[in-house]
């Protein structure tokens, strides 16, 4: 995984704003690995487990957020370490789903965004089996409710961190509920904000000094705390 400078990683953040999470995640995992596969084609495990790794890397190894329990609305905070996180598939190909005595290789980036338009989750949950399903002619075979739950479930077996679940018991009303993490979505919004601080920080030092953004990010961050503790004395 190659490391962003923050001048790469505010290129990174004017490129991804505005577009859906899928995208961002997918546009991220590109500029640091710009060597391999596309990621679009990853596993949606092995995506989200680089999407955590690569937040480790840019603002440290522990997520921490929160949530809102569902039946009283109070605030549950949580963190995850990405290093605890179980390994992904690899996408090499021998990965698959079994369902129903037939083979589903496992959904990647592109796969969802397939189907992302269809507003019925059954029908696009049959889109998304159809596309993964490697028989010769998938749209000829019959798709029961049963088949397609069951191809969920190998799915998710076969590849758990395509979903990450978070389990939490509320200390407010001890309710217990389950709740995905995005990992692309929480990057995305620690680069947001990290962004939003690194142009904070260019604008202060450009008005004090009339340094332009080149030379304010070629200092050592050392320097640069300096001379913003400075700035804002």
């Amino acid at each position: 995984m190659m490391a962003l400078t923050q001048s790469e990683m505010l290129g990174l953040w004017e490129r991804g704003r505005g577009l859906h999470p899928l995208d961002q995640g997918v546009l991220a995992l590109r500029a640091v690995f710009s060597g391999a596969p596309d990621p679009a084609d990853w596993s949606l495990g092995r995506r989200n487990r680089a999407l955590a790794e690569l937040r480790g890397s840019m603002f440290g190894r522990e997520l921490r957020g929160w949530t809102r329990c569902k039946p009283c609305g109070g605030q549950i905070e949580f963190r995850v370490d990405v290093l605890e996180l179980p390994q992904a598939s690899d996408g090499d190909g021998d990965d698959v789903a079994v369902a129903w005595d037939r083979r589903y290789r496992l959904p990647t980036s592109r796969d969802l965004a397939a189907v992302l338009p269809i507003a019925d989750l059954g029908e696009a949950a049959r889109a998304l089996a159809t596309r993964c399903c490697l028989e010769q002619d998938p749209q000829a075979q019959p798709w029961p409710d049963a088949e397609i739950e069951a191809v969920g479930d190998s799915m998710a077996a076969a590849d758990p961190l395509a979903e990450i679940r978070l389990h939490f018991d509320c200390p407010h009303c001890d309710a217990s509920f389950d709740e995905s993490l995005d990992p692309a979505a929480f990057l995305w919004a620690e680069m947001d904000a990290g962004a939003r601080r690194l142009l904070a920080d260019v604008h202060d030092l450009a008005i004090a000094y009339g340094w332009s953004e080149r030379e304010i990010f070629s200092l050592s961050p050392a320097r640069r705390e300096t001379y913003l503790a400075r700035v804002r004395a």
